[in-house]
């Protein structure tokens, strides 16, 4: 499956045509372990190659250094692609690893700042509510950031991990583009309530992790024992312990699925998500992360792979059977406040 084309879909109403599958950058400089400067350049630019034309990084990506290693890419193609980032979760100057969630106006236009020297731009073309700080309200929180937009710094809004009831809220104050949340066939949580309010309003879901942060695909069984020390994914309670193992027996019938495909398992994740799209009625634009341009090529290729309904049966009761949170603390999750 080599075919370079890839169709597109709109993020929002009025936002822009991208590429249906989009790229997520965090672990080019951050959370999965050692990084290799060199192949996630050249996974950047073999991306855009496929049509790939969405790029997702957040200021708290290695502290600032993500948006930085992808500037140099976006200036060389600024014309042709659509650049993402986030705001909301703080760095304390003398905590460099904990992360304090913060939605207020004044942090807002000083991250926004931040991210524009960083990624050497004069506007970002979607920007997103990293985290939810109930403390703030979020029409306050939306209240600024449509400033932004009215101010040229910023051209779409888009926010992360929201309720349905947030993102009518969010919604009725300024257009929402596109609601990012964790939706695989391990995390199904936001199709009860989010996923219908996003059809509703026009809203594009953008799912980030479809891959199950690399568990679906068969890469690693048991975080504790497979990955490095300072890979963040051994503070995830569903790729540890009992819990691993449990899980690690759920992907047996993706393994099957991929058989009669001649696919491999991270296609058939992908291809499940990918067909959200036709299954619930809204545009649907996974950000899967590599770093590596022969995952993108398999990525890419996802996309034209259309599951039988006797297949998606099979793959359906999945997700129910999943051991352990997706977070330790679900707190700071869509799932953990509806």
């Amino acid at each position: 499956m080599t075919d370079s084309t890839i169709q597109t879909a709109r993020l929002g109403a009025s936002g822009p045509e991208v590429g249906v599958q989009g790229l997520g950058c965090m672990g080019m400089s951050f959370a999965y372990g050692p990084v290799d400067a060199k192949a996630s350049r050249q996974t950047l630019e073999r991306a855009l190659e496929l049509g790939v034309t969405l790029y997702d990084t957040a200021d708290a990506y290695g502290q600032g250094e993500n948006e930085k290693f992808l500037s140099p890419f976006f200036m060389a193609n600024r014309d042709n692609l659509v650049i993402a980032t986030k705001f909301a979760l703080s760095i304390p100057p003398d905590e460099p690893t904990r992360r304090v969630i913060r939605n207020d106006a004044p942090y807002i236009r000083q991250a926004v700042e931040a991210s524009l020297r960083r990624l050497d731009v004069d506007v970002i073309d979607l920007y997103y509510m990293h985290r939810r700080d109930v403390n703030v309200p979020i029409e306050e929180t939306v209240a600024t950031m449509a400033e932004l937009v009215r101010e040229g710094k910023v051209k779409q809004l888009g926010l992360s991990e929201v309720t349905a009831e947030e993102l009518r809220a969010a919604h009725a104050v300024h257009p929402i583009a596109a609601v990012q949340s964790e939706w695989s066939l391990f995390s199904r949580d936001i199709e009860a309530n989010v996923v219908p309010a996003a059809r509703e309003l026009g809203v594009t879901l953008v799912p980030y992790s479809p891959l199950g942060r690399g568990f679906l695909t068969g890469s690693f069984t048991n975080a504790d024992t497979e990955l490095s020390s300072d890979d963040f994914r051994r503070q995830q309670p569903r790729f540890t312990g009992e819990n691993a193992a449990a899980n690690a027996a759920l992907l047996e019938p993706i393994r099957a699925v991929a058989e009669a495909h001649d696919a491999s398992p991270g296609q058939i994740a992908l291809a499940w998500v990918q067909q959200r799209s036709a299954v619930h009625g809204l545009p649907v634009i996974p950000i899967p992360g590599t770093r590596k341009p022969s995952r993108v090529e398999e990525n890419v290729a996802a996309t034209r792979i259309v599951l039988t309904d006797d297949e998606l049966a099979l793959l359906e009761p999945i997700a129910g059977k999943v051991a352990g949170e997706r977070y330790a603390d679900m707190a700071f999750t869509s799932a953990g406040r509806e």
